[in-house]
């Protein structure tokens, strides 16, 4: 089918020559055809004004001279932006269906401009497999050697045979003392490559062509093999060819400033002559862009074409002829805004190529000249000064002893884009900004008044990686000039940095822009360095998105708001990426920062030879799988922001997943041809809202390509905002008041909500002081600040221990001895609920309750610790050890009533402590009683003789109790009328001989668990008794338990 449809369509165009009267009457004379994106520099939007421009002269002319001839111009573009891939590589078909609509309309024209992609021009101009055109073709472009002499094809600008002869005749010449003839090379091909330099670099790549047919050539396709055949010692070749990169204007460099560098001594540089008309500054009168060659060449092609043709109308007026012309565009020569141009019999432009290199004194300097036309290279002098040996050029194959430096660079400085040259490691400024720029110096430390502030954000306070969890952190703030900064650590460095650092902290200091933080440089202090950073008051926006009761979706982060917040990132990403910085890096939500106007700023941009990329939720894929930083990662983790933004969420919020390590390695490794991303659900949203969900999604395209620049983003964000609430039709301070009047209604519902948090908060904090401190205490202390001792005439005091808790510790886990004590306090605490008592402290294994204090309830105190001592016991008939089940569990209570003093101690950890002999008391009465038992002094039985509650009691007789001699002491055992289910407690018989055997129980117990490797202290001091030599006793090697707690 496609057969067919070039016979058709080549059949109907076919016809021989060019007819002038045809073309003079035709209803359009030119048609342009050019890809029209943003890149391109001969994209239709940029050639379209010189066009113009050049039509309206020429008419101008051709009315002067009294000819019957307008030039009617139309154009035609073509995009690619929405093909996987884009610009030249996707246009070969493009050109073809152009022109086909063009001929259904009967709009073809006589001449063609365009197109200046090889690929497209191809398919029009090749007579086997394009069409076969009448109407001739002017292209700025159409490098590549498949268009090599087309009969209808005439190229205004150097194509690739040209460079591909320079090479052949180059290498195969030879001139005495000054340069052998060369058999090899290696040529360096860069992934990524201008039009015109890919196909320069196939010229010398193609295996058939004239380059590798005539010189053994090697292609070397990355910086590191480039790196490695330098420094090789049985390379192939010691010469390195080296083509374009529009980053480095080497040519223009050349031709403008006389002085060179040293790194470019054994370089050498193939340029053409100065050959312009114009520089890269001129502009058009009705267009800003800066002119290049190939909007000079298709405005000098219009000038070519008038030319022709007022010539030839001329000629038919004064001798008549048929006006048919064969080849109109050959072996000719014209001026124009590109300069001289010469075309040769196959319509190609010849020129003279300059082989420049750097003297001793760091000047440029023409060591040959090449003419393409006559195919002749002749030396410029004869006298030249450089640095290999001898002052001339090196042999291709390394010698036996050469030296490593005898290595020549030959840079291919021919660019067709003005600015747009070609180098091996180049610098733009002369020597003296070099210079500058590794130049460093620290703030001096005094000028920085460091500000007390204790305030906390969620900011990042080292430009390095985001600390795990919670990342709120005390801001370090200070005053730098008089304006308020903020000091960053830089974790990374001493402060010594290296060229490259210095380098780049000097390209930041120059960065001045509104939605860029101003970074004023680095200031070293004892404690490390840090960077002095321009501070923003209202911190970053991941906390301003968590905060929504000081900025509420409602009234204050409307979708209005959002997209100026995504605008204000946007604008700020632009300007960096046109920056000598280049590229962020780190783009996250918590380096985007918000000043007290409510701008968003981006900062902890740069910095990138100081630290390493991370990976986290905002890194774009191909960087978590190759390390690295790029702008079109930063597209990236904008669209992650901007998610944040719109939902007011975490970063990459979905509802399928939460953890932070799987969402990261589904983002780095994805499953079928779905990605994972955030979520962002297109159901019931707006048509605006729509419209911006589509461009996030763009930007985390899992093709970087796909993905659009900043320049894009902030031109549809701009787009979209000035769509929002008509804004075309509504004035700004329409606008101003609408906000207000959002404002004001939310204020007074913001305030309450502000209150009922702080009320909240304080009964928190109240509650949480009560749990610590008596209520009495707690509000005094609240109201006075101080807390006066108090002397209580009579209290009753609680205390109570484990039986045989050492043997229970030595054999249990420090783990499990921290469960078992907090297991049994718990019920404790919970028991202390339902009496009129207060919990003094717990001292390991002792338990410690006091009543009458610091309240006062007359004889009640005794009754309530009484009643809760029984409680407790009653508690501990039912608890059964978890870790150990089926071991007894006993307690030993002793209770004493007496006077007694207490009071606050302390400031920090306060705490509310009693003193008097009643506490000794207390204590004894516990460790003389026995387990399961309470033993209750003689004055704590006074005291509940005197109340109406009947207590059972069983009397002990008199106990020795240690510093008060021999006491009268009881058993309280219940309560008249009440049945408390009491353990029964152990005889004394019982209880010897639980504490002989209940080491052997717990080793039973332990047994039937099976051999799980415990912790204990006993197996320690079993392991211990097995490495021991000394033969002691195993009772020699105790030690006191209580020591491993």
């Amino acid at each position: 089918m496609l057969g067919l449809f070039w016979f058709w369509f080549g059949s109907v165009l076919s016809v021989s020559g060019f007819d002038v009267l045809s073309c003079r009457n035709s209803s359009v004379t030119l048609n342009v055809v050019l890809l029209e994106d943003e890149n391109s520099p001969w994209s239709l939007k940029f050639v379209k004004d010189a066009v113009e421009m050049a039509v309206e002269e020429e008419n101008e002319k051709n009315q002067a001279e009294s000819l019957d001839f307008q030039i009617k111009v139309l154009f035609s573009g073509f995009n690619t932006t929405h093909y996987r891939r884009r610009g030249c590589g996707s246009s070969t078909c493009e050109a073809v269906e152009i022109l086909k609509s063009l001929h259904n309309i009967s709009e073809l024209g006589c001449m063609m401009l365009g197109p200046s992609c090889t690929y497209a021009t191809f398919q029009l101009v090749d007579q086997e497999v394009g069409l076969t055109l009448t109407i001739p073709i002017i292209s700025a472009g159409s490098f590549g050697l498949s268009c090599d002499y087309k009969d209808k094809l005439t190229r205004l600008l150097p194509p690739a045979r040209k460079i591909s002869e320079f090479f052949v005749h180059f290498w195969n010449v030879s001139f005495t003392n000054l340069k052998p003839m060369w058999k090899t090379a290696y040529i360096y091909k860069k992934l990524d490559n201008t039009e015109e330099c890919f196909w320069y670099i196939n010229a010398l790549e193609a295996p058939s062509a004239l380059f590798a047919s005539n010189i053994s050539r090697e292609m070397l396709r990355s910086q590191g093999d480039l790196e490695d055949k330098m420094k090789a010692q049985d390379r192939h070749s010691n010469i390195f060819v080296l083509f374009c990169d529009p980053h480095n204007p080497v040519s223009d460099h050349v031709s403008i400033f006389p002085s060179s560098f040293e790194h470019m001594r054994d370089v050498l540089v193939v340029t053409i002559h100065s050959f312009r008309n114009y520089s890269s500054h001129t502009s058009w009168k009705t267009n800003t862009t800066a002119l290049n060659d190939y909007v000079v060449a298709y405005h000098d092609a219009v000038v070519l074409f008038g030319d022709m043709m007022r010539q030839n109308l001329k000629v038919m007026k004064q001798q008549p002829f048929s006006g048919i012309i064969e080849q109109p565009f050959r072996n000719m020569s014209f001026e124009g805004m590109g300069g001289h141009y010469e075309l040769d019999a196959s319509g190609d432009r010849d020129l003279n190529l300059s082989v420049v290199y750097t003297t001793g004194s760091y000047k440029y300097k023409t060591l040959f000249v090449f003419s393409t036309s006559l195919n002749v290279t002749w030396v410029n002098h004869t006298d030249p000064d450089l640095v290999w040996d001898g002052s001339q050029l090196p042999r291709d194959k390394r010698a036996h002893g050469m030296e490593a430096q005898n290595i020549i660079m030959i840079v291919l400085g021919i660019s067709v884009v003005m600015a747009t040259a070609i180098a091996f490691i180049l610098y733009r400024q002369n020597r003296r900004v070099r210079f500058d720029q590794k130049k460093w110096s620290h703030i001096n430390p005094s000028l920085i008044t460091l500000l007390d502030d204790k305030e906390r954000n969620h900011i990042s306070l080292t430009i390095d990686e985001e600390k795990k969890g919670d990342n709120s952190v005390l801001i370090h703030k200070g005053r730098y000039d008089k304006k308020p900064v903020i000091l960053k650590e830089l974790r990374n460095t001493d402060g010594n940095f290296s060229e490259d650092q210095r380098i780049e902290l000097n390209a930041l200091l120059h960065i001045d822009y509104y939605n860029l933080t101003k970074f004023y440089g680095t200031a070293k202090f004892d404690c490390g360095v840090f960077g002095v950073f321009e501070f923003c008051e209202r911190g970053s926006l991941r906390y301003v998105l968590n905060d929504k009761i000081s900025y509420p979706d409602e009234s204050f982060m409307d979708l209005e708001f959002k997209i100026s917040v995504m605008y204000d990132i946007a604008k700020g990403m632009s300007y960096l990426h046109s920056s000598n910085v280049g590229v962020h890096g780190r783009l996250k939500s918590t380096n985007c920062v918000v000043d007290n106007r409510m701008v968003v700023k981006i900062t902890d941009f740069g910095c990138n030879t100081i630290l390493t990329p991370g990976k986290d939720l905002w890194t774009a894929p191909e960087h978590m799988r190759v390390q690295g930083i790029s702008q079109k990662g930063d597209v990236y983790s904008f669209a992650i922001i901007s998610q944040e933004i719109i939902l007011r969420k975490n970063p990459f919020h979905t509802c399928c997943c939460s953890d932070m390590a799987e969402k990261l390695y589904l983002v780095q490794y994805p499953r079928g041809p779905n990605v994972f991303r955030p979520d962002l659900s297109f159901e019931s949203v707006g048509e605006t809202e729509a419209e911006l969900f589509v461009l996030i999604k763009s930007c985390w395209e899992e093709d970087p390509e796909k993905r659009p620049d900043f320049k894009r983003i902030e031109g549809a964000l701009g787009k979209i905002f000035s769509n929002l609430h008509n804004q075309a039709n509504a004035s700004y301070m329409d606008n101003l008041i609408r906000r207000l009047q959002m404002y004001s209604r939310n204020l007074e519902h913001l305030v309450e909500e502000r209150t009922a948090l702080y009320k909240a908060e304080r009964d928190r904090a109240d509650q949480l002081n009560f749990m610590l401190l008596p209520g009495p205490v707690v509000r005094s202390l609240k109201e006075t600040g101080c807390v006066e001792p108090e002397l209580y005439d009579e209290v009753t005091i609680y205390f109570s221990d484990i039986v045989c808790f050492t043997t229970l510790c030595h054999h249990s886990t420090p783990m499990e001895v921290v469960d078992m004590l907090n297991d049994i306090y718990k019920n404790f605490d919970s028991i202390l609920d339902h009496h009129d008592v207060y919990k003094v402290e717990t001292i390991g294994d002792a338990y410690m309750v006091a009543s009458g204090l610091p309240r006062r309830n007359g004889n009640r105190h005794a009754v309530d610790i009484c009643l809760m001592a029984l409680d407790i016991l009653k508690f501990m008939g039912t608890y059964q050890l978890r870790h150990l089940p089926g071991i007894p569990l006993w307690i030993r209570i002793g209770i004493h009533s007496g006077p007694c003093a207490a009071g606050v101690v302390g400031n920090k950890m306060p705490r509310y402590c009693l003193f008097g002999d009643t506490v000794n008391t207390a204590s004894r009465m516990e460790s003389t009683g026995l387990p399961l038992r309470i033993h209750v002094s003689e004055s704590t039985i006074k005291i509940l003789q005197r109340t109406d509650c009947q207590f059972e009691c069983e009397h002990r007789g008199e106990t020795y109790l240690k510093g008060k001699g021999k006491e009268m002491t009881y058993w309280l055992t219940g309560v008249t009328g009440q049945k408390y289910n009491l353990p029964t407690p152990p005889t004394a018989e019982n209880f010897q001989r639980l504490q002989q055997d209940l080491a052997e129980r717990i080793v039973s117990t332990l047994d039937k668990r099976g051999n799980e490797r415990r912790k204990t202290l006993s197996t320690r001091q079993r392991r211990t008794q097995r490495h021991s030599s000394d033969g002691q006793p195993e009772y020699l090697h105790l030690n006191d338990p209580t020591t491993y707690l």
